[in-house]
């Protein structure tokens, strides 16, 4: 059952690229974007992080923080954080188990043949850790991605 508007989302998020768990309660007090992706050094993943990356420092002063997740291991976000210069943490989720918990693991179809993925979709949560906003894979435009979170 995937998380929806006005669930609580989950207290351990999972561990960074420096093998750090990262809480929900860390980010207590301040808006998260928790923004799921396919793969590390894609086009459209690479495009989406830069965004994010471009529009830190407002999103910031917007009272937001952000971090990213993708089944990519600890090692692969070191090289995507360092090739990009991301000033946010990427979750090593590897095993799927926090983009199940969110419903965005599922069935994808590419050139007539299914696959098991991620679907693209960031979840705004609010200072009190309830979801406030989903902006789901067909809404996510991958450049413009930090102005969709602040609502521009």
């Amino acid at each position: 059952m995937a998380l929806q508007v006005g669930d609580k989302a989950p207290e351990i998020l999972g561990t960074d690229q420096n093998g750090k768990e990262i809480k929900l309660s860390h980010f207590a007090g301040k808006k998260l974007a928790l923004y799921f992706y396919p793969k590390d050094n894609t086009s459209g993943c690479t495009a989406e992080a830069c965004s994010l990356r471009d529009g830190y420092e407002e999103l910031k002063a917007a009272g937001f923080e952000v971090v990213g997740v993708s089944k990519d291991s600890a090692k692969s976000h070191q090289n995507f954080i360092a090739k990009q210069n991301l000033p946010f943490n990427l979750i090593a989720d590897t095993d799927t188990t926090l983009q199940q918990e969110f419903g965005v693991w599922a069935e994808k179809k590419l050139y007539g043949k299914s696959y098991m993925g991620t679907l693209r979709t960031t979840f705004i949560i609010d200072e009190n850790g309830v979801i406030e906003r989903i902006i789901g894979p067909k809404e996510i435009k991958t450049k413009e991605h930090a102005n969709q979170i602040l609502n521009k």
